[in-house]
């Protein structure tokens, strides 16, 4: 990895193929810069831009051909790989630990499995999640990556449960109000993308969810649509109104999909995430709501909405898919069912 005032550089495999991964502040006249580079692209999951693997791409940011992840490294992450197969990890979570353990590699890219301590792994967080500025998310994600490598390295020194992590954030969740859920739907007029949103915020979805949906997965009958194998491995029941079911069928005549719900442009493909959060942000635009909202945001307001009925937290839990209910209490915070009935003491003055 190298680096510089502004930036950092480092090359990354994506399917096979290398790129130069470039981080860089969100700075008008650094992304002016970048977007000279040919074949340039942005990696809005990664946050970096991505550069072609080029002798000139390298020459300009300084890396070296050793840049490459070693032949020991290289081994051990297809171990790692087949690992978290037979823990049957989803293939967005292997993807992700696989990612940032590359990262972690091709930071300390000399040194061997036998040779590394808690020391080079903090030194990962110093200097490289910290002065990136890299998310806590992110931060959790990479300790989880490091700590299934090393438990399956007999080689390893150390325990790796001694890796500590940072503290928690405590944010509350992102909320669009009833009026603004309404006006942002309605300024969908295709009937595809009209359907996708409401049932992503009529069932409380992920947009993974909303894409994975087969034909085989409405229930019209019970009033119920069924989420299979999702985060975490598990199938739930969610009930899903009657208008959205009339929607549907008036959808399938125009579409005809033929297995997924929601198909791309290739018959029998399941509709990319990206194209949907573009639905999303168009209809956003559309609608002139102001806040800088996401496809998670219309999750987030149907169990919001949910609780502001009066829904029973367990049921909200059970709908969500969520293992703990501490996960689903912090939508009590955002709630304004008890809240707006306070009377505050400046009404006394």
């Amino acid at each position: 990895m190298k680096s510089g005032k502004n930036w950092t550089a480092t090359v990354i495999r994506r399917r096979g193929v290398h790129y130069i991964a470039v981080r860089i502040p969100r700075d008008p006249i650094l992304i002016e810069r970048i977007k000279q580079f040919e074949g340039y692209r942005w990696d809005a999951k990664e946050q970096v831009w991505l550069l072609p693997d080029k002798p000139w791409n390298r020459e300009r940011f300084g890396i070296a051909r050793e840049e490459l992840l070693s032949t020991w490294h290289v081994e051990g992450i297809k171990k790692f790989e087949r690992h978290l197969r037979i823990l049957r990890y989803s293939e967005n979570t292997l993807k992700s630990y696989t990612d940032a353990l590359k990262m972690f590699l091709k930071f300390h890219n000399t040194k061997k499995v036998q040779d590394f301590t808690v020391e080079d792994i903090e030194a990962f967080h110093t200097d490289y999640i910290l002065k990136n500025k890299l998310s806590i998310s992110w931060q959790n994600q990479a300790i989880n990556a490091i700590k299934h490598y090393f438990k399956i390295n007999a080689d390893v020194k150390f325990n790796p449960d001694l890796i500590s992590r940072p503290k928690r954030e405590h944010k509350l969740p992102n909320v669009l109000s009833k009026e603004e859920v309404k006006t942002l739907i309605d300024s969908l007029y295709n009937i595809k993308h009209k359907l996708m949103i409401s049932i992503i915020y009529a069932c409380g979805l992920r947009r993974s969810e909303l894409v994975n949906l087969r034909l085989t997965d409405l229930d019209s009958k019970r009033g119920l649509l069924i989420i299979k194998q999702s985060k975490g491995k598990k199938d739930r029941l969610v009930p899903m109104p009657e208008s959205l079911f009339a929607i549907s069928r008036e959808y399938y005549k125009q579409y005809r999909p033929v297995q997924w719900l929601f198909e791309g442009q290739t018959p029998g493909e399941p509709y990319d995430e990206r194209s949907l959060a573009s639905v999303f942000k168009k209809a956003l635009t559309a609608s002139k709501i102001k806040k800088p909202a996401s496809l998670h945001w219309l999750r987030h307001s149907y169990a919001t909405h949910l609780m502001e009925n009066g829904t029973d937290l367990r049921i909200i839990q059970e709908l969500l898919g969520h293992n703990s209910s501490r996960t689903t209490e912090i939508y009590t915070h955002v709630s304004t069912r008890n809240i707006q009935q306070i009377r505050s003491p400046f009404d006394d003055l």
